[in-house]
């Protein structure tokens, strides 16, 4: 599996000009989730370019660090177990000794804001390491979820607060951001050779990516079905391919089966390609489908156009796909919607019609404009 991208430029000495704070080295931090991760990078590789004379360092999981692929020279993502060896206060701060004394960053810029992105920002702080941190409007989401007197006002994006996280640390930003691979060219198929061929002329390929981490943003697989299923009616008179994204466990299950039945299916599903290998194969897709998850940013960095679908979650909340246009989210307009930031709530209704109720024709459909 290739490895994921780690270049970054040597430190230079003394301070660039350029930036407000004549800042050398940025430390960010930012573990989870997988989608908020990508989310990071439309907004880093912006701040890279803007400021070519600053190194970046990014801290997350080590099961992060394959989807900052083609980064660009003054960035590095440093993948750290905080589940066992960093872990807890102490952990913490042996974690916060190391990176100042490997980087020696003259800032630290929250992206997570979360306990232990607390704890780390208050070791760094006693070390004389200004912080800064991404905003997090519970007051205004409660106002949106909540089942009466609904609030219905868009929140700005998350990467408009990563954004302004920079922005309060003295890095305003230009956005120079256009997609993990750029120019005339699309990521090597070589990238995915161990999936497929690459794409004959005249083929359409088609993702799909049916699962969420929270049932509240699940369609359900047995109507996905039917969307597979015309598809791949289609397939027998076109050169038209299907590619299945997953986890393991129950998801490998269901795409698998899904595979078996309809010829021109593939699943990757439990395969574990890695995201170098994953996100290229993404790249060359004529279009995705996916839930409000991770897999619908994962394809949106890669310029793929992207079409969602919504239940308990809601644009409004702040966590559509990068450059996602609103005709290719998929939702229906019900007073109870949205329920939940995170899709993570019971449906207060007893049936999730938000889902159910979008007859698989309507997806279809949708997908058959972008392969048209």
């Amino acid at each position: 599996m290739p490895t994921p991208t780690r270049c970054f430029m040597a430190r230079k000495k003394g301070k660039p000009e350029g930036n407000s704070r004549g800042l050398s080295t940025v430390l960010m931090a930012r573990f989870s989730a997988l989608g908020d991760v990508a989310m990071t990078v439309p907004v880093i590789y912006s701040a890279c370019t803007t400021y070519p004379d600053i190194e970046f360092v990014l801290v997350t999981r080590p099961s992060m660090t394959g989807i900052f692929v083609n980064a660009p020279d003054n960035f590095k993502v440093v993948g750290l177990d905080v589940k066992e060896r960093y872990s807890g206060v102490a952990g913490i701060r042996r974690m916060v000794d190391g990176l100042v004394k490997e980087y020696k960053p003259d800032i630290f810029v929250d992206l997570h804001n979360v306990l232990r992105t607390n704890i780390m920002s208050v070791f760094l702080k006693l070390k004389g390491i200004p912080t800064e941190r991404v905003f997090k409007p519970r007051a205004k989401r409660r106002a949106l979820t909540r089942s009466t007197n609904k609030v219905m006002l868009p929140l700005i994006s998350q990467r408009a607060r990563y954004r302004e996280a920079f922005y309060k640390s003295g890095l305003g930003i230009t956005d120079s951001f256009k997609g993990l691979y750029v120019g005339p060219c699309k990521a090597s198929a070589g990238l995915f050779a161990s999936i497929t061929s690459p794409k004959t002329s005249g083929e359409k390929w088609v993702g799909i990516a049916p699962f969420a981490a929270h049932e509240g943003k699940v369609y359900p697989p047995e109507m996905m079905e039917k969307v597979v299923a015309m598809l791949d009616e289609d397939a027998k008179n076109t050169s038209l391919r299907i590619f299945l994204f997953g986890g393991g466990g129950g998801e490998r299950d269901v795409l698998d089966a899904w595979a078996e039945r309809y010829a021109s299916v593939t699943s990757l599903a439990g395969k574990k390609y890695g995201f170098p290998v994953e996100l290229a194969l993404l790249n060359h897709l004529d279009v995705m489908l996916t839930m409000d998850s991770a897999n619908m940013h994962l394809a949106a960095i890669t310029s793929t156009p992207t079409v969602s679908v919504w239940g308990a979650t809601h644009p409004y909340c702040g966590f559509k796909g990068w450059h996602q246009t609103d005709a290719d989210t998929i939702q229906l307009p019900l007073d109870c919607r949205p329920c939940s930031v995170f899709g993570n709530k019971p449906c207060r209704r007893g049936d999730m019609l938000c889902l159910t109720a979008i007859n698989p024709s309507v997806i279809y459909n949708k997908l058959k404009e972008h392969l048209s």
